[in-house]
């Protein structure tokens, strides 16, 4: 007599235990993948953002100018914008005010753009937590799984005169099947997160950059 070892069959028949953990890490990869999609989606938008701003900014133009296009855009600007924004922003509301001194000017910009610049990379981060979670507990939750079916099946031989593969072959493979479906999670998960916490690292060094190229800049203007 054939025993039916698809994987269907196996995960409808198996502990509810087992079913659990399957469940609980088919939730936390289809979460993943979707946290996945949508980093690679802000990453890709933010990275060119930063290249068509930094070719804006280094074209020669008026600085102010760019500021009011940049104000008349709207508040979608994002990255290294609204950095640029937050620290002009500063800048001439100190001059505006009557501060002539061109460090506390400086100073003053410099603090709005860290602000800006630390707002930005949280965006950028967002989700990358919760894939190294995933990559890091789903082997064990699979793991877990796994372990209670085998136990379950080695208790089920106690209740048997003759031990024969048949009768545990079906537990361990839908306790193999927990595992298998942890790593699944996990791989993905922890390739994403090492992927994009390095893209993430190269932008807000992209920002830092920025932040203090344009310090210099306006304080050539300040003490002019």
């Amino acid at each position: 007599m054939s025993t039916d070892l698809s994987i269907t069959h196996l995960i409808l028949n198996a502990s509810i235990v087992v079913q659990l953990v399957i469940g609980l890490l088919v939730f936390a990869s289809v979460m993943s993948w979707s946290m996945i999609f949508d980093r690679r989606r802000v990453l890709r938008r933010a990275g060119r953002a930063a290249d068509d701003f930094e070719n804006r900014f280094w074209s020669g133009g008026d600085l102010a100018e760019l500021y009011r296009q940049l104000e008349r855009d709207g508040d979608d600007e994002s990255g290294m914008a609204a950095i640029f924004r937050a620290g002009f922003r500063e800048f001439a509301r100190l001059r505006t005010k009557g501060h002539n001194d061109p460090m506390a000017l400086v100073q003053g910009a410099q603090r709005s753009m860290r602000v800006s610049l630390n707002r930005e990379v949280d965006r950028l981060e967002n989700h990358l937590s919760t894939l190294a979670t995933v990559g890091s507990t789903s082997p064990y939750v699979g793991l877990f799984g796994t372990v209670w079916g085998i136990m379950n099946s080695f208790m089920a031989l106690g209740n048997v005169k003759q031990a024969t593969l048949g009768l545990v072959a079906p537990g361990i493979a839908e306790a193999l099947i927990a595992t298998a479906i942890g790593l699944f999670a996990a791989i993905p998960a922890v390739i994403a997160y090492n992927r994009y916490s390095n893209k993430v690292e190269r932008l807000n060094n992209r920002y830092d950059d920025f932040v203090e190229e344009f310090a210099t800049i306006l304080q050539r203007q300040a003490g002019s």
